[in-house]
């Protein structure tokens, strides 16, 4: 790769991949937008601080929306779902057939927590004493109630504001905040082609990895680690022609897959790509065979068509461009959300394990489309931090690829908090939405206390 290219020339890439492809790309593929400024180094401290946890605590947890929950985690009225950030908890409930609310998870009295799982209950009681609210919060029952004078006769649970989109339930714990539609600002406009609401969770698995959740996700957020962690997978996946953008709070990058990756020395044939992209075994047959004349872009793009169409209609699923239903295109919106655009299904949430600076839970959710009546959403499964994601097959090839991602993450840490360094540095371009959420980052930790950035 020559040191003469710029974000323009890698952006231009991969738009010239586009411009081969067999159907009408979307216009949200077309938006380039290349990071101006933000920083290229970060310190070390944001990774192995007490003290930099805390004020991320105080800055950006107790004052960001950040996503809690699917809506069809809760479709019942009763039904509920705890969340945890950095030891803070919240019970999000539907508390009627239209209504979604959040509480501190709670007991006003002692401080018991009320609810420690997912379910379904006709009120909040406090297994303690028994102390119980209504499903909006309102008191409802006070176990010798005479021998509290000092407690009202409203007595609610304190409310944590509540918003949606996608799907998805998010929260925020700050009165003050703005309301979640101006937090996301022109993020829904990318996700027009592709409702997230029309989709269901049908996998969702969790892990407690040995790291700060930032190292976590930045693992995720660049094609640059490619060549040297999932060298299987360069014959088919173009990881040096990624397109990344930044818009402000959230971010993008968009990998091509059926593409050669510029790092190889050898010309791989169009089947030895597929078989890249689909993980093929050597000792097992080709699940798909380019034909002859064929390209393994193509050959996939239909492959993959053809299984969307009993679910989404033949006439949508032959309109979907090869990018859409072949390419990562993943964004990431401050602080840790991870959406997937178009037809690759995934969906990262990364956060604190409890209120530890050097532990977090990394969470892969695949939503699927799905016809007729939507099915019901898969529970969580979570792994120990000794855990192998093999331990969760629904993840299919997936687990090998985050395997290979976990083998590193501890050993970053323990680098980092070796005292060998003082800050990190940053490729410019293929580091983008790292880059991104660290200028966002240093936004929230700057601005005045009861304001949003």
């Amino acid at each position: 790769m020559s040191a003469t290219l710029d974000a323009t020339t890698q952006g231009a890439r991969y738009q010239q991949l586009l411009d081969a492809d067999s159907r009408t790309v979307p216009d949200v593929l077309r938006w380039q937008s290349p990071m101006e400024g933000g920083p290229l180094t970060v310190p070390v401290g944001r990774y192995t601080s007490p003290e930099f946890h805390r004020l991320e605590v105080e800055k950006v947890w107790k004052r960001v929306w950040q996503m809690a929950c699917r809506e069809e985690d809760i479709p019942q009225v009763g039904d509920h779902i705890p969340y945890e950030i950095a030891g803070i908890q919240v019970l999000v409930v539907r508390s009627a057939p239209d209504r979604i609310q959040a509480f501190r998870n709670i007991c006003l009295h002692r401080g018991r927590q009320l609810k420690e799982f997912q379910g379904r209950a006709e009120e909040l009681r406090c297994p303690f004493h028994g102390i119980a609210w209504n499903l909006d919060g309102s008191l409802k029952h006070v176990p010798c109630k005479w021998d509290f004078p000092q407690i009202p006769d409203e007595w609610p649970l304190p409310s944590v504001r509540v918003g949606t989109w996608g799907g998805f339930v998010f929260i925020n714990l700050d009165d003050d905040c703005v309301p979640l539609e101006e937090f996301l600002g022109d993020l829904p406009g990318h996700f027009t082609d592709w409702p997230l609401e029309d989709r269901y969770k049908a996998v969702h698995v969790g892990k407690i990895m040995a790291c700060n959740w930032k190292l976590a996700q930045e693992a995720f957020m660049e094609s640059f680690h490619v060549v040297a962690t999932h060298p299987q997978l360069l014959p088919g996946m173009g990881d040096t022609i990624t397109q990344y953008d930044a818009f402000g709070h959230f971010a993008r990058g968009i990998t091509p897959n059926g593409s050669v990756s510029t790092h190889l020395r050898w010309s791989p044939t169009e089947q030895e790509m597929l078989d890249a992209l689909v993980d093929r075994s050597l000792d097992v047959p080709s699940p798909m065979v380019v034909p002859e004349g064929g390209t393994a872009r193509r050959t996939l793009a239909d492959n993959r068509r053809a299984g969307l169409a009993p679910v989404i209609g033949a006439e949508m699923a032959d309109a979907l461009s090869d990018a859409e239903v072949n390419d990562s295109i993943v964004y990431v919106v401050f602080p840790n959300f991870h959406p997937w655009g178009a037809y690759n299904r995934i969906v990262y949430r990364f956060r604190p394990y409890g209120n530890r600076h050097d532990m977090s839970i990394m969470e892969c959710m695949i939503l699927n489309p799905f016809s007729g009546e939507r099915p019901p959403a898969a529970p969580l499964r979570m792994l120990g931090v000794e855990d192998d994601w093999t331990d969760a097959p629904e993840l299919g090839m997936l687990t090998r690829v985050f395997n290979q991602d976990v083998f590193n993450l501890p050993r970053i840490q323990e680098g980092l908090a070796s005292g060998s360094l003082d800050e990190i540095v940053l490729a410019r371009y293929q580091e983008t939405k790292i880059r991104c959420m660290h200028a966002e980052l240093e936004r929230w930790l700057a601005r005045p206390a009861g304001r949003q950035p």
